[in-house]
């Protein structure tokens, strides 16, 4: 039954038979006969089928929080009895400030460090990949968040973001600057618009683009101010950019891990990848 467990877990996150079957790996129908043995077992109906995409019956939710306790609570039993090297997929969200070069090295290291574990590697913007991790479908998320709301067990650092411009751009009033930025609901965007409403002012945005080096780019062009991570900037930006605005306008976010109350023996792993990104964005070896 462990196993039918595991499937309506899995269906509760994923939302669609299909995509069940797919990382399971299982064909659908048996996907759906694993749902319906489940029920039987039970005794009661865990999906509304009326609905389109099935919901969960009062039932199933409340069938749903006692598999996730079993589940663990056989996960912990195996490790009573396993060997102490992590093993296990780790699914990992990382939000979209961190997912640079920096990042893959520190995964390479991962993988060296834990052959046995998987990282399966998700990067979204914070609040969705908070989202996610809420619905059981991360196990762990590496975000930036306000450092007046961030929860403080999860705190680990600052990652502070300057403006930059291309030089003939950097006498402009910051009052009347025009941006290059990522879509909403990006985590710096979100920032500076607090920033300069402080101020009194407005954030005109002049081009909307998700792609880093398309957004610099813009910028080393004269079409607008973009934000920078310190840590990538280092003693010398890059050519054709400058730094403005000096202290002025440092935005700040604080880097914040949360983590499943189910991690069990991946601890070790996501505790690796924690140190090694806070040393990248304090901007020591890593």
């Amino acid at each position: 039954m462990l196993d039918e467990m595991r499937t309506f877990v899995l269906l509760a996150e994923e939302g669609s038979i299909q995509k069940v079957a797919q990382r399971l790996p299982l064909t659908q129908p048996a996907v759906t006969r694993q749902i319906q043995r489940l029920e039987q077992a039970l005794g009661a109906e865990l999906l509304d089928r009326r609905q389109k995409p099935p919901g969960l019956t009062p039932a199933g939710a409340e069938a749903l929080r006692r598999c996730r306790d079993i589940l663990a609570a056989y996960a912990d039993l195996r490790l009573m009895t396993a060997r102490g090297e992590p093993e296990g997929v780790l699914r990992l969200g990382l939000t979209h400030g961190l997912a640079d070069r920096d990042f893959a090295a520190i995964a390479a290291e991962a993988a060296r460090r834990f052959p046995r574990v998987t990282l399966r590697l998700t990067t979204g913007w914070s609040e969705p990949l908070r989202e996610q991790l809420h619905r059981g479908q991360l196990d762990a998320v590496l975000v930036l968040s306000d450092p007046q709301a961030a929860g403080q067990a999860g705190l680990l650092c600052d990652e502070e973001l300057r403006v930059v411009a291309a030089p003939e751009r950097a006498e402009t009033d910051l009052a009347n600057a025009a941006w290059i930025l990522s879509p909403e609901p990006c985590d710096a965007r979100r920032a500076l618009a607090a920033a300069l409403s402080r101020r009194g002012w407005q954030l005109r945005i002049v081009a909307e683009v998700q792609d880093a080096t398309l957004q610099l780019a813009l910028v080393r062009e004269g079409l607008g101010f973009g934000l920078m991570p310190q840590r990538r900037l280092g003693e010398k930006p890059p050519a054709g950019i400058v730094v403005v605005g000096g202290a002025e306008l440092t935005i700040k976010l604080s880097l914040e891990v949360l983590c499943s109350p189910h991690l069990r023996g991946l601890t070790d792993v996501v505790d690796l990848i924690v140190g090694q990104l806070k040393a990248a964005v304090e901007g020591r070896s890593i």
